[in-house]
Formats: C-alpha cells, sequence, structure tokens
C-alpha cells in the first residue's frame, strides 16, 4: 500500500513538472472554487484550461484548484473570469445568476453567505418602485449605465483627440481609458453586459494602454481601429441616454475601412483628422 502510495505522489509530481515545461513564465497559486462532483471538475477545468497558457486542477473533496498560468500572457483573474462564466463562483468572482440556474441539479453547490443575492438587492428594491413610480425606472437605468459610463466618455475623448490628430491629448485621456476599464464592477453588469465585457476587456486594455503609452497619431489610430470594435460590441448592449452613431471611413486602414463611434451624427474622421475630416458615413444608430 505504501508503495502505491508513492507511486502515485511520484504520478503527480511528474505531471505538474510537465504541465510546468510547457507553460513558460509559469507560476502556480491555489484557490477555492465551489462545485461539488466530477462533472463540476470537467466543466472548471474546461472553462480554465488554455493550450501552453493555462492548466487548472481542481479537486473536488476540499474545493480547491492548483492554478498553473504563463504570467506574461494571462493572469489569475482572467482564468477565474472564465471559471465564472462556466458557472462556478471563487473567492473573487460571481457566476451570473442564468448560468450558475442551468447547472445539473447535482452541481449546484450551496452559494457562500448568499453574497449573489447582497449584489442583487439594489436592483430588486428598484424593479418594486418601477412598478409605481416611473422616476425609480430612470434611476435604475442610470444605476446601469454608470458601470460602463466613463468607459464609454473616455473613449469619444480619445477619438476627438484623434480627429484633432492630437497624440498628447489622446495619449492623456486613453490613460484615463485605461483606468475607467480597471474600475469597471462586474458584479454591477447586466448579464448582456457582463458576458460581452469578459470577451473584450483584455483587448481594451491592450489597445488603450498602446494608446496611452506613445503620442505618434499613426500608431494610436492603429490601436483606435479594434478598440472601436470592442467598444461596438460593448455599447450595443448597454443602455445608454443617447444615441450613439456608428460611423465608417472607406478610405482607411489601406483601403479597407474601419469603424469609430461617436456622440455626433456629423462626420468627424479621427482616422485623418483635418486631411479627410469628414470622409465617411454613418452605418448604425444604437439607442
Amino acid at each position: 500500500m505504501k508503495s502505491i502510495k508513492i507511486l502515485m505522489a511520484i504520478t503527480v509530481l511528474l505531471s505538474f513538472t510537465a504541465c510546468n515545461a510547457q507553460i513558460k513564465n509559469a507560476k502556480t497559486e491555489s484557490v477555492k472554487i465551489f462545485g461539488n462532483c466530477g462533472m463540476c471538475k470537467t466543466t472548471i477545468e474546461k472553462a480554465g484550461n488554455k493550450k501552453k497558457v493555462a492548466k487548472v486542477d481542481w479537486n473536488k473533496d476540499t474545493k480547491m484548484a492548483i492554478i498553473t498560468y504563463d504570467a506574461k500572457r494571462t493572469t489569475q483573474d482572467e482564468i477565474l473570469k472564465r471559471i465564472a462564466l462556466s458557472g462556478y463562483d471563487s473567492e473573487k468572482f460571481l457566476a451570473p445568476n442564468d448560468v450558475y440556474a442551468k447547472l445539473p441539479d447535482c452541481c449546484q453547490y450551496e452559494r457562500k453567505a448568499q453574497t449573489v443575492a447582497k449584489v442583487e438587492t439594489p436592483k430588486t428594491e428598484v424593479k418594486e418602485d418601477h412598478s409605481t413610480h416611473n422616476h425609480s425606472a430612470m434611476t435604475e437605468t442610470r444605476q446601469d449605465v454608470s458601470q460602463l459610463k466613463a468607459v464609454f466618455d473616455n473613449y469619444f475623448a480619445v477619438k476627438d483627440a484623434l480627429v484633432k490628430t492630437d497624440g498628447n491629448t489622446s495619449s492623456t485621456k486613453a490613460k484615463e481609458l485605461l483606468t475607467a476599464i480597471n474600475a469597471v464592477k462586474m458584479d454591477k453588469l447586466t448579464t448582456e453586459e457582463h458576458t460581452v465585457w469578459m470577451k473584450v476587456m483584455k483587448d481594451l486594455a491592450f489597445d488603450a494602454e498602446h494608446i496611452a503609452d506613445t503620442k505618434d497619431a499613426s500608431h494610436q489610430r492603429d490601436h483606435f481601429m479594434p478598440l472601436s470594435e470592442n467598444m461596438y460590441a460593448l455599447i450595443k448592449v448597454s443602455k445608454t441616454e443617447t444615441p450613439t452613431y456608428y460611423q465608417f471611413c472607406p478610405m482607411a486602414n489601406d483601403g479597407k475601412g474601419a469603424n469609430w463611434l461617436s456622440k455626433e451624427n456629423a462626420v468627424k474622421n479621427p482616422y485623418y483628422g483635418s486631411q479627410m475630416l469628414t470622409c465617411g458615413k454613418v452605418v448604425e444608430t444604437i439607442k
């Protein structure tokens, strides 16, 4: 029996070593993830794993996960967010209620200290008021918008600076955009916003950081294109107080065309500035 245990320990050690060998800049951490059974283990590990980037090994008895990841390519937070989107709470991130509700009965673990219910309490109160007072419905909308409003406002500020081909201001506003992105509290987002945010957050931060790190408007515009695409996906599922105009310039991106968002219907091209200020058209109005 003793020899069998030693053999098992060696096997685990060799497996762990092999995992580290495949993942560069490997960093290993332990974190608690809630779940019940072998089916949970399969879902959790599938959601967290990413080839040559992240490896998750979850223990259904201890509820502890050993996470090994490339610290230059991802973070513990990103891994835990993916796991949360698959239906499993950790000590840092909660699964969306609708995703948790779809888990098989055997996988529906006891949610710690009713944390999710506490997050939803303000919304429940607003909905009760909404049945009798229109003013409360407006308050609920403003609360939902506020989480992403700073992100959108700073994006528009970057766009306005690029219209003026002002690399200095664009860099400054991009730093403020990055701060706004990092300040978003995901548990305050709607389910649709949360789903899209998880997909675009990393890329939004990547492009905002690159725009902030240079004062070369040409390089900033290269990153403004993908920034605008991801911002478009986000604003489509968000509540906004005023219409947003999705505009298109066929000349940008070496003739392949590029889009951007504007609070104004009038076209002011951020890719060419004064050279071709009005080149483009409105292709969609987002309300």
